[in-house]
């Protein structure tokens, strides 16, 4: 159990992280999980790959990975660092 930045025994748990896995799953052809994390611009890319039948596959993917990592290393990668894909 990781202890969250307050210090007290509570585990670290993403506000985010969640949210954005099952828009990924649900939505993701249109960009949904991008817009919602702050990635305008990816989420533009996202919509015109579902165009050429890739972008649901693609979300599809992200929101299994979302949903596997820990809420800390979530929020270290996609909230913090802003990495846009997978």
């Amino acid at each position: 159990m990781e202890i969250n930045q307050q210090g007290n025994n509570q585990p670290y748990k993403s506000e985010k992280k969640v949210t954005a896995g099952i828009l990924a799953l649900l939505l993701g052809a249109f960009g949904v999980h991008k817009f919602y994390l702050g990635y305008t611009k990816a989420g533009i890319i996202q919509i015109l790959l579902s165009l050429l039948c890739l972008g649901g596959l693609i979300a599809f993917i992200e929101g299994i990975i979302y949903l596997t990592k820990s809420d800390e290393e979530f929020d270290r990668t996609y909230v913090q660092n802003q990495k846009e894909w997978f």
